[in-house]
């Protein structure tokens, strides 16, 4: 089987107007597709490979391949030659692979299920697992034009519907707290977009998660287009201010443009609860300070040789609180001050002084900054 297998389809574009629910019309789905909102479905079954499916596909989706990568990329080859027997190949792997779907996992549900289908573009790997739950009896729909035409929904999505949510953005020095307000924010109901763990990625050089490998940014894309469609346009979104990128991935400009012109809270924090932050954020660099003087080793044009030097010898001793002050000093409250200078906001900032080592502090600072964005 090869992409042209898969004919294309169309989709067309809904009204300016937000739906009753609250969401911006740029986000409501059936008028795309022609099929009902995807959490209306059982299951929604990704029909391509699993490579396709790894790079992006629609969250809560599940791979249930016509073909594995191997068997596609042989299909795709043998039809550059013999288009005939290539289509034999094919319908052999899909039918003994669909087989295996239905007996592992089709086979749980009931009668009432409903199944949502889609391939590359709404083609052949659609029709074949459509059909056959058609046959047995299920209900069944297609994603028409497939996940080119998803992806065309969620990049028009991200390009106009941020802008028209109302967002509070949580800033402050490296270590105060930021993402932990933003966390205690959601757990008392909050709507939080938390850009930083949909891109699993912290934003600095410090920032990988040693146990979480940063998603495509199709990927990153689409799991940040389905949290803001899980949004009220009615109520406030918090998020942390960040650069135009997390990592290798991108923040959309409209985000980024959001995040630049809407009301600040700036959190400020003392420098003992920032190192216990650091120490809380950072468990993997506690263990292995060199480790991380070793990512920061780029900084050396920035802060000098002198500076690194003393950094490294911190780390050797194991002198840990020391390096993560040192570390906090000498660039990120710098950076952090002159990249605050460069522009200007519509809005005055809200001044936060918090502990966010405190329970007690940070469930009331939520609370307070709740309250307030109510009013």
């Amino acid at each position: 089987m090869t992409h042209d297998d898969d004919e294309a389809g169309t989709f067309s574009r809904s009204s300016t107007t937000a739906e009753p629910t609250g969401r911006p019309a740029e986000l409501s789905q059936p008028t795309w597709f022609e099929v009902d909102d995807f959490s209306s479905y059982t299951l929604v079954i990704d029909a391509r490979t699993p490579r396709e499916f790894a790079a992006d596909h629609v969250p809560g989706a599940i791979n249930l391949p016509v073909v594995s990568d191997a068997e596609f990329a042989e299909v795709g080859t043998l039809h550059a030659v013999n288009p005939h027997s290539a289509y034999l190949v094919g319908a052999r792997y899909a039918l003994h692979n669909i087989a295996t779907h239905l007996e592992a996992r089709i086979s749980r549900y009931g009668r009432d299920a409903r199944f949502l289908v889609y391939c590359f573009r709404g083609g052949k790997r659609s029709k074949v697992w459509a059909d056959m739950l058609r046959n047995i009896g299920y209900r069944t729909d297609v994603v028409k034009g497939g996940w080119k035409a998803y992806r065309s929904w969620v990049r028009a999505g991200l390009e106009s519907a941020p802008a028209k949510y109302r967002y509070r953005v949580i800033s402050g020095l490296t270590g105060c707290g930021k993402t932990l307000l933003l966390q205690e924010l959601k757990a008392q109901g909050e709507q939080v977009l938390d850009l930083e763990d949909l891109a699993a990625h912290r934003g600095s050089l410090i920032g990988a998660l040693p146990d979480r490998s940063q998603p495509t940014q199709k990927m990153f894309d689409s799991n940040l287009f389905s949290l803001l469609r899980s949004f009220d346009i009615r109520r406030t979104v918090w998020v942390e201010a960040e650069s135009k990128k997390i990592g290798r991935l991108q923040i959309p400009q409209s985000i980024y443009e959001a995040i630049q012109t809407s009301p600040l809270v700036e959190v400020t924090s003392p420098m003992e609860a920032r190192i216990r932050v650091l120490r809380q954020t950072y468990p993997n660099y506690v263990l292995d300070p060199e480790s991380m003087v070793r990512q920061l080793a780029p900084l050396k044009p920035l802060i000098g040789n002198e500076e690194l030097q003393c950094w490294q010898q911190l780390a050797k001793t194991h002198q840990v609180d020391k390096l993560f002050e040192r570390v906090l000093v000498a660039h990120y409250d710098p950076s952090y001050v002159r990249s605050s200078r460069k522009g200007s906001r519509p809005y005055s900032s809200e001044h936060l002084r918090l502990d966010p080592t405190d329970t007690n502090q940070l469930r009331d600072a939520a609370s307070s900054l709740t309250s307030a964005s109510n009013t």
